[in-house]
């Protein structure tokens, strides 16, 4: 893509024309269509920003939308109304804007379109967004990555705080070194210390060996804690140790060593709750309560929702070896009016589903398996919800594979054959196992 590429779909030869001077004044290089059709002959892709009218002959503006995967799209249109801006938004337009417009006007949109996407991509190129919340997201990224202060990240389960702790270490002054990263909540109490600070032969009941513990690990780079609020109180204490002397002290050991290490903690608890009721040291919450970031849910985020959905489905089509998937006109407004209790994570899960059980070019709404109308699936879609991916792939092979052949099987989930192996792999369940004899 070009930073400095645009696209103007206007039937209008003199406001195409006079948009598109304006814009090359701007050092912007400006391709231009008078229709939606002429408009995808060119690889969308290619482009930072595309521009069109709202009312074009034949297809209208907007169908493009569905067709410029993680390009923003802003529509303009002399017949503008709240009615048409809302419709307009909710189809995936990243701005709206009514003629008669003044070019500088139109020229801070732009700015505010493409320079969010010029400066941040290249840093972490998997964070997409340019909602108000998320613009305001990636200029804190900006300020605290380069520093080494710790930092907090509140958000919901599956809104992607793990990918944000990644994107500070990636553009902060410790990217040279590792990233070493934890799920408090993974670990049992009991293990909780020893896996974070390492322990002595002989420390406990089966510690048969000496072990290093994380933070060690993370010495010279960056310790990411996700779900910090399910830290136990000791181990609490512990890493407070970490934060104020720069030391660790092993189970079973008396002795301390040096550590240097920037911490990444992230929740979706209140920690201040929390430390209101005892369950978490205050101390150290204002240890890590330097620079917080807050990462908004995805229902907060509808301007974002296509964009995200398309950006899925092109990976997931590629991964999977299946091309020319769109979603349905239905998908997209179901997608559009679900609240996503489960953020992100869920809808990469439900366009990944799509694609899967997916026959044709088309994925429609009820492969996403999501229920637009309650916010979550009804009981009808809760059967199908209900099974995972892995589950709905496991069930299928088992029960075809000893009277169809690989490319059959292939065939029928709608992925290639090496897609339908990785697979396997990745299960565990090559074709031997399964094997009736």
């Amino acid at each position: 893509m070009s930073r400095k590429k645009i696209l103007i779909v206007e039937d209008e030869v003199v406001a195409r024309t006079s948009l598109k001077t304006f814009l090359e004044k701007k050092s912007y290089n400006v391709v231009e269509a008078g229709s939606l059709a002429e408009a995808l002959q060119n690889n969308l892709q290619d482009f930072a920003l595309i521009i069109t009218d709202l009312r074009l002959p034949g297809s209208a503006g907007t169908d493009i939308i569905s067709h410029a995967i993680n390009v923003p799209v802003l529509v303009m249109t002399s017949h503008a109304s709240v009615r048409s801006a809302v419709d307009t938004m909710k189809l995936g337009a990243a701005d709206y804007i009514a003629k008669p417009f003044v070019h500088e006007d139109l020229f801070e949109s732009i700015t505010a379109l493409i320079e969010p996407h010029s400066t941040i991509s290249p840093l972490f190129p998997e964070m997409l967004g340019t909602c108000d919340a998320m613009r305001k997201l990636f200029d804190r990224i900006h300020k605290v990555a380069p520093t080494q202060t710790n930092v907090l990240i509140l958000g919901e389960s599956g809104t992607g705080k793990e990918l944000v702790a990644q994107a500070i270490h990636a553009a902060g002054p410790r990217k040279q070194r590792r990233i070493v990263s934890l799920n408090c909540a993974a670990i049992p109490e009991t293990l909780i210390e020893s896996e974070l600070f390492g322990h002595e032969k002989g420390a406990f009941t089966g510690a048969t060996s000496s072990r290093t513990g994380l933070v060690e690990a993370a010495d010279g780079g960056t310790l990411f804690l996700d779900e910090i609020g399910e830290l136990p109180l000791e181990a609490q204490a512990r890493l407070l140790r970490v934060l104020q002397e720069g030391e660790i002290r092993k189970v079973g050991s008396t002795e301390t060593r040096k550590v240097d290490v920037r911490l990444i903690a992230a929740t979706h608890r209140n920690l201040e709750l929390l430390t209101q009721s005892g369950l978490f040291r205050e101390d150290l919450y204002y240890r890590l309560n330097v620079v917080k970031l807050t990462l908004p849910p995805l229902r907060e985020r509808p301007g974002d929702l296509l964009n995200l959905a398309k950006h899925f489905l092109q990976t997931n089509s590629k991964n999977l070896g299946k091309t020319g998937l769109r979603f349905s006109q239905c998908a997209l407004d179901v997608i559009q009016t679900y609240s996503w209790p489960g953020n992100i994570r869920e809808l990469m899960n439900a366009v990944e589903r799509g694609v899967i059980l997916c026959e044709g070019r088309v994925i429609d709404a009820e492969l996403l398996a999501i229920d637009s109308d309650a916010g979550h699936s009804s009981n009808a879609s809760k059967v199908k919800g209900s099974v995972s991916l892995e589950d709905y792939f496991t069930r299928f092979v088992i029960d075809n594979q000893d009277h169809m052949t690989e490319t059959e099987l292939a065939q029928k989930l709608g992925i290639s054959r090496k897609a339908l192996w990785q697979r396997r792999q990745k299960l565990s369940m090559p074709r031997e196992r399964f094997r009736r004899l």
